[in-house]
């Protein structure tokens, strides 16, 4: 008889109870792949026909998106790739909240229509004092889009030509900005931009004046910028955009612009992104004077940048609660990410793994704090190791011909995934070595 033959049909395989208890959880679109997938497997040979049942339910995901959780061990606090910040407990326990019905734009006290977000613009009117107004949009590349349609449409923006940046996946923020209608005036040179250069160019056509903070790169030796100070006394409104998200200085980046300072400074309007340095979801955030923010939220085009019931949870509860893993990275002891590499390490290699502790240099990332290297540690394998941890979600980086797990943007939560991935998968080819 024709092996094939005896594969199950779909039906009596999809009536295991298993498989109909997922078909619950994940959707039937996800079960019958996965058991079709199992039943091809079974008519080709590569299992007897008796374990398609069993091969259906090893194949099914965890959950019904694409999405996988990993483990960010490459030292990038904010990695653009793996998600940028990851949010706290309180922002995850926000979300699920907010995945239900919620009172994102209903006053449960009189019954009526209330102001959408009132609670996250609270929080972040009260994390940045400075901020007369406050307002969130889907990205900061929104929030610039935004302010540019909003204040320059038709109009001119006078910007220094050594912040025209371009950041990932070759988006260049010069087209951003002309795409709203708004002419871009360029002033000064790549590496010296004064405020004679701006005062020079503003006039009846002049929209506001913009600083792009260049969050990327750095330009060294022969330089100069101007201040916002500087740029105030020149009559029309300043936007600048800090990026990173930072609201309040920090004494572990001193050099990265933050919100409260800038606005001291006399800006109209401060723009920065929510999944950066404040450690929250990806959010534009508009701060700022509160006629200019109001006219921003007034726009028809605010209708189709605002962020959804989720954001506006995980934002709100990053803000009120407790630090985000994000800020316990950047402030973590080196002598304490020493002691974690040490144990790990001593771990692996009593279980015959090719592992040591090393010290290491961490970044921030995501177009944070370009230049900073912040002290680490890691623990070292040898770079055989890499395909199989990063099958099991663990990410590192190789150099110098070795595998490095960074222990500061992989936190003390993070152990137990380490112990089990390198244990149960690169174990077999460390003995190996290099």
């Amino acid at each position: 008889m024709d092996p094939r033959r005896l594969v199950p049909r779909t039906d009596a395989v999809l009536a295991d109870p298993r498989l109909a208890a997922a078909a619950g959880r994940l959707g039937p679109a996800i079960v019958r792949s996965a058991v079709a997938a199992a039943r091809q497997r079974a008519r080709d040979g590569e299992i007897p026909p008796g374990d398609v049942p069993d091969t259906a339910v090893a194949a099914l995901p965890e959950r019904a998106c694409g999405l996988h959780p990993v483990v960010n061990a490459t030292g990038v606090l904010l990695h653009t790739n793996l998600g940028r910040a990851p949010l706290s407990a309180a922002a995850r326990d926000a979300v699920a909240a907010a995945a239900g019905c919620v009172d994102v734009e209903y006053d449960l006290a009189t019954g009526r229509r209330g102001p959408r977000g009132r609670g996250a613009l609270d929080a972040l009117r009260a994390a940045c004092p400075a901020a007369g107004a406050a307002q969130v949009v889907n990205n900061n590349a929104a929030a610039l889009a935004l302010a540019a349609t909003a204040l320059a449409a038709g109009r001119e923006i006078v910007i220094g030509r050594g912040e025209l940046v371009e950041i990932g996946d070759g988006f260049r923020l010069p087209d951003l900005l002309a795409s709203t209608g708004a002419r871009l005036r360029e002033v000064g040179t790549t590496n010296r931009t004064t405020a004679a250069d701006y005062a020079g160019a503003v006039g009846a056509e002049t929209g506001f004046i913009m600083k792009v903070h260049p969050s990327n790169f750095r330009i060294e030796g022969f330089t100069a910028a101007a201040d916002v100070a500087d740029l105030v006394p020149l009559g029309v409104p300043v936007v600048v955009d800090i990026g990173s998200g930072l609201l309040a200085p920090d004494p572990a980046l001193p050099d990265e612009p933050d919100a409260a300072s800038v606005l001291a400074a006399g800006a109209a309007l401060v723009t920065a992104s929510g999944d950066k340095l404040l450690g929250g979801p990806q959010a534009g955030l508009l701060l700022g004077e509160p006629g200019i923010v109001e006219r921003l939220r007034r726009h028809p085009l605010y209708r189709a940048l605002r962020v959804d019931k989720m954001t506006l949870a995980a934002l709100e509860a990053t803000l009120r609660g407790p630090r985000p893993p994000v800020t316990r990275m950047l402030h973590a002891d080196v002598a304490g990410l020493r002691e974690r590499a040490e144990a790990l390490a001593g771990e692996f290699r009593a279980h015959g793994v090719d592992a040591r502790a090393a010290d290491s240099t961490a970044a921030v990332g995501g177009g944070g704090a370009p230049g900073v290297g912040l002290p680490s540690a890691a623990v070292s394998l040898p770079s055989s190791c890499e395909p199989a941890l990063r099958a099991r979600g663990v990410i590192g980086r190789v150099e110098d011909g070795r595998l490095l797990l960074d222990l500061r943007s992989a936190g003390p939560a993070a152990d137990g995934a380490l112990r089990e991935a390198v244990l149960g998968a690169a174990a077999p080819a460390a003995r190996e070595g290099n």
